[in-house]
């Protein structure tokens, strides 16, 4: 495709502080393949990075001065100690960027930085962090300081702010256009005085005929609408597109016509045809009817145009995202609370990628499974997932990666873990999982040994009735295995927590924490959030709220944004009131502490009496048994062994000698079986080039000695190999 086109990709404030979110970098990477060419911006970490500096912090300050309003104690102390804040700013910025190390010294001696309402919890810090080394202890101080500093733009210059969302309340819910238009309209804050500084620049810079406003969230996408007004106002020329996972999922019935006044499309789902076919009518080659997914404005009527006859791009062909232009090195890696698995969401610079599109399961019924992001799955292959990673990895000069699927396929994270480890690849990856049969114990020792250092995966509600109502396809026994798996292997566990399902009752509440409790208990689960159930206008719930026993009861919907529903449960407990106790006792629990409390004593009313087994998890643990298949492959994850026959003659032994990372061990053998097996060996290294299967195993043994297998397989000799490093996958 022929394009005279320059595009604009832009993320508006905020998303994350720690890492670019990738939507603009899987469209430039796209956009590549076509020659098209573009430019993409940050404007989130820009604006931070404008706002908390000395001279960004000066200008807050100046507009304190001229405020009439009484202040709170806290942001008059910050004020009184606004030439310490002037004086460490900069510094701060640099240490969060991991520029300037040595400052976490004088950050823990507690003189360095001054201190507000933030750090009045201090006391706790040893028990909240234990052991933390002194470059996390001054991380997470340097957030406190941060955070201090975002209570007094709150409070006095703008109460939209947030570091990872901007205005958020304007997008939630917002069944009508009118309070979001409203806030456009009001003056400006210094906040957006800095982005629509920033913006120009980069208008200035790239001169696009083209500005793709990538919204994925509500948190950003009153921003989105500032960065519309802005060039609506001083580039009218310029087409103005917003897209990304609000637009997908909030705007699919979009009607009131005020919204194009600050932009000029929307389009719906993956971006790259409907941006081609867009391209393509801007340039006169394509009727207005024939794009893609796309909403305008026709006179004053909201239309949706939707006559192309191409098909979506498949995913092998949207090419590698490309990082170029974001200012990778200056992001902040900030530690806000001591949750382990929260942390990597604010701490550390990911490369994110998505192994397959949509989800495998697609079954859930809290979940958006109608939409397109979910419903249409297409997997990429572990080699081109791997040829994508070493290119980010040459381009950005980082090696961590965020699989940021849905839930990542076990047979396809089998397969990218080998292909890992073949090429040798040196990777850092966490990703998103469900708890299914498919994550034995040797697939987990596999994708730890490829890198994972982490999963996340939904529990939701402890329960195996209403589990079963939500399609999750696991049963609590099952969870508590597979997590147990992860956690042998070395991989941190992160449990989705969920309250409030419909018709879940009280009982089944108290008994779904006390699950959650054992499960921490016996060490199976490191880490957890609880969430209110939501329903969703996508969702089997929300489509269907008669079948799961719950009325809709609002929002109207009023032209503009329609997907959180509010709902009555008449059958289900009054759900809210145990959303602080819930919070309190896993907090505790992922601290080893009050895990022999009476669960009533996380909360202020009477609760019933568990009626769970205290054993429940335990004894699921010890009924896990290993189901083996003779079409799986053997895999050795270490080296090849030295070998030789040692002893006197008629009483000679085979003599194995392994060196792995950690220690030497040695096993022996009848010699016969030794020769046998050295040559085994090389069939089972990774490298080798193809997989041996057990059915082989089987057949190579039973031929060569005439004995049988299983007894051969259920031996000390296997069993050792089977513990250091011998894979059934």
């Amino acid at each position: 495709m022929k394009s005279s086109s320059k595009l604009l990709l832009i993320t508006p404030p905020f998303t994350q502080l720690n890492t670019p979110y990738p939507a603009t970098t899987y469209l430039k990477g796209f956009l590549n393949t076509k020659g098209i060419g573009s430019y993409q911006a940050d404007l989130g970490i820009e604006v931070i990075l404008d706002l908390f500096s000395k001279n960004g912090l000066r200008r807050v300050f100046e507009l304190l001065e001229n405020a009439d309003s009484e202040v709170s104690p806290n942001i008059f102390r910050i004020y009184n100690l606004k030439e310490d804040y002037l004086q460490t700013i900069d510094s701060v910025i640099l240490f969060l960027q991991n520029k300037n190390p040595t400052l976490a010294h004088s950050i823990c001696d507690r003189t360095f930085l001054p201190e507000a309402a933030r750090f009045e919890h201090l006391e706790d810090l040893d028990w909240a962090f234990g052991s933390l080394g002194i470059q996390d202890r001054a991380r997470h101080l340097a957030t406190l300081y941060l955070e201090d500093l975002g209570d007094l733009i709150r409070e006095m210059i703008d109460p939209h702010f947030g570091f990872s969302r901007y205005a958020e309340r304007l997008g939630r819910t917002a069944s009508s256009f009118d309070d979001l238009h409203k806030h456009i309209q009001l003056p400006n804050t210094i906040i957006t005085d800095m982005l629509w500084q920033r913006l120009d620049e980069k208008i200035m810079a790239s001169k696009p005929s083209i500005v793709c406003l990538s919204v994925p969230f509500p948190g950003n996408l009153f921003a989105a609408f500032k960065c519309g007004q802005y060039l609506k106002e001083r580039y009218p020329a310029i087409k103005i597109v917003l897209g990304g996972g609000y637009a997908n999922t909030e705007l699919r019935s979009i009607s009131d016509s005020r919204v194009f006044d600050f932009i000029d499309y929307i389009c719906l789902d993956d971006g790259e045809a409907p941006l081609l076919a867009l391209i393509e009518h801007i340039e006169g080659q394509r009727e207005q009817k024939d794009l893609m997914r796309t909403f305008a404005r026709i006179g004053d009527k909201v239309v949706y145009l939707n006559g192309a006859t191409e098909r979506d791009v498949p995913q092998k062909d949207t090419g590698t995202p490309d990082y170029s232009d974001l200012p990778l090195f200056d992001y902040l890696s900030v530690i806000e609370v001591a949750n382990p698995m929260h942390r990597m969401w604010s701490d550390g610079r990911w490369n994110k990628l998505t192994l397959a599109h949509g989800c495998y399961w697609g079954k859930c019924t809290f979940c958006d499974i109608s939409l397109d992001y979910i419903r249409h799955y297409e997997p990429l292959t572990a080699k081109l997932i791997c040829d994508r990673m070493e290119e980010i990895i040459a381009q950005t000069r980082q090696t961590g990666f965020h699989f940021v699927d849905e839930a990542a396929p076990p047979n396809l994270l089998r397969e990218v873990a080998l292909e890992i480890l073949r090429r040798r690849l040196v990777v850092t990856w966490w990703t998103n999982i469900r708890f299914e049969k498919h994550f034995t114990p040797d697939l987990s020792r596999l994708l730890k040994a490829s890198g994972c250092i982490a999963v996340a995966g939904g529990l939701e509600v402890a329960s195996d009735r209403l589990l079963k109502l939500m399609k999750k396809g696991v049963t609590v026994a099952q969870v508590a295995q597979v997590a147990d798996g992860f956690t042998q292997a070395g991989i941190l566990v992160h449990a989705y927590l969920m309250y409030g399902f419909p018709t879940e009752t009280e009982q089944e509440t108290i008994d779904a924490l006390e699950m959650v409790r054992q499960l921490f208990e016996q060490g199976v689960r490191q880490s957890g959030f609880w969430h209110l159930f939501a329903m969703t206008a996508h969702s089997p719930v929300g489509l269907n709220p008669s079948q799961f026993e719950v009325v809709r009861t609002g929002p109207k919907f009023a032209g503009f944004a329609e997907n959180d529903l509010f709902h009555d449960d008449p059958k289900g407990a009054d759900h809210e009131q145990f959303s602080a106790g819930l919070r309190k006792s896993l907090f505790n629990f992922m601290h080893g502490v009050g895990l022999d409390f009476p669960l009533k004593e996380w909360f202020e009313f009477k609760t019933p009496k568990t009626t769970i087994s205290p054993r429940f998890i335990a004894t699921s643990l010890e009924a896990r048994e290993e189901k083996i298949k003779p079409n799986q492959c053997m895999v050795w994850l270490g080296n090849m062994p030295q070998f030789e026959v040692i002893g006197e003659i008629n009483n000679e032994v085979a003599a194995f000698e392994f060196f792995d990372k950690k220690m030497d061990w040695v096993l022996h053998c009848n010699v016969e079986v030794g020769i046998w097996l050295m040559d085994i060996f090389s069939q089972w290294l990774i490298t080798a080039p193809k997989a041996l299967l057990l059915s082989e195993f089987k057949e190579a043994y039973e031929q060569k000695f005439s004995l049988q297998f299983d007894d051969f397989f259920k031996s000390e000799l296997i069993i050792r190999l089977r513990e250091n490093g011998l894979l059934i996958l």
